[in-house]
């Protein structure tokens, strides 16, 4: 069982590192929506130099900023009602997620992944596991997964398997699984005060301590979905992947320039692990630069608006609520909702 000292508490508590994870996250999806699906060069010729680029006037976000509220909804009701486990949250997490996909809001260029999954999951009588793609590890799973980072007093089996659980309601790939866990895993870490220059070893030995581990409590028999013999291969196979994109997030943090695209270095983002190296390379290459590391990221040439979206929760947890400029934050679509959560988990 996780515990928390006084001192970590402290130091968690007096930089809201919840409130500051959320409003970066926001605002990097905010800064990356009109850069999707484009190239650098034609950013640049649209934007001007990336290190100057500004928040747009409305500040709007997508789909990842929803479904991140849409997480921390279900995980405050959930939490709500007792110690976290799979049948408490499972349910209102779930229902969330039906309720952003029927939702008029729900204009943003959502992916398929998720609004296949979510369509399914309206059905009451289905096992959540039938719904699961289980073939899908597009990067829709852990670009809302900083509210399990972020809720306070889980234990280590209770942070890990809530993570897991969150994607495999749409995203049932075991790549999925392991990237959500470990962007939660990040996050925490970062609030609690991690050395960014020790994160990406930190992250690399909580893979091999779980890479045989499958969370049965959580996920049930979702990997009788897939082709593998067993469970444990199932697992292996997520971890495995996410090993080699910290490895390239390894080489790439010593040796890229940061004028160059970071997708060049560790992917484009569309996939899972590729979202997690490329947001986390971002914020590494400008750690106590906030505002940087998301203008970075999102002047890239992959998923812009997720890699920036995952950048600035890590950049938030990290330095906390002051981290962002007033005149950006101010500004944020679903601020008030943000700040509400934020205010929640940080007390």
């Amino acid at each position: 069982m996780t515990t928390t000292t006084p001192a970590t508490i402290t130091a968690t508590t007096s930089k809201k590192a919840a409130t500051g994870a959320l409003t970066g996250l926001a605002l990097g999806d905010a800064l990356g929506f009109p850069t999707e699906f484009s190239s650098v060069p034609r950013i640049l010729d649209t934007f001007g130099p990336w290190r100057e680029m500004d928040l747009p006037k409305r500040a709007i976000v997508t789909d990842d900023t929803q479904m991140t509220l849409a997480l921390g909804r279900g995980l405050r009701t959930a939490v709500e009602r007792g110690r976290l486990g799979p049948k408490r949250m499972e349910r209102p997490v779930r229902e969330e997620f039906v309720e952003w996909n029927r939702s008029p809001e729900n204009n943003r260029a959502p992916g398929r992944t998720c609004v296949t999954a979510c369509g399914l999951l309206a059905a009451e009588d289905l096992a959540w596991q039938d719904a699961s793609q289980i073939h899908s590890k597009g990067c829709g799973a852990n670009m809302r997964v900083a509210p399990v980072g972020l809720v306070p007093g889980l234990t280590d089996e209770e942070r890990a398997g809530a993570a897991q659980l969150q994607s495999a309601l749409t995203h049932g790939h075991p790549t999925a699984l392991a990237a959500s866990d470990l962007t939660a895993h990040a996050v925490r870490l970062l609030a609690e005060g991690a050395d960014p220059t020790a994160l990406v070893g930190l992250l690399r030995s909580y893979a091999l301590d779980n890479r045989d581990v499958y969370h049965q409590r959580w996920l049930g028999d979702l990997w009788t979905r897939s082709q593998d013999p067993d469970p444990v291969s199932f697992v292996r196979r997520g971890w495995d992947d996410c090993l080699a994109a910290l490895e390239r997030l390894r080489a790439a943090v010593g040796s890229v320039s940061p004028e160059t695209d970071p997708c060049l270095a560790t992917g484009e983002g569309w996939i899972a692990e590729e979202a997690l190296a490329t947001g986390l390379l971002c914020f590494l290459l400008f750690p106590d630069e906030p505002v940087t590391a998301l203008r970075r990221a999102a002047c890239t040439a992959g998923d812009s608006d997720s890699i920036a979206c995952l950048a600035g929760a890590f950049a938030g947890a990290h330095l906390g609520a002051g981290a962002w400029p007033a005149e950006w934050a101010e500004r944020i679509e679903y601020r008030e909702e943000l700040l509400a959560l934020g205010a929640l988990w940080d007390a």
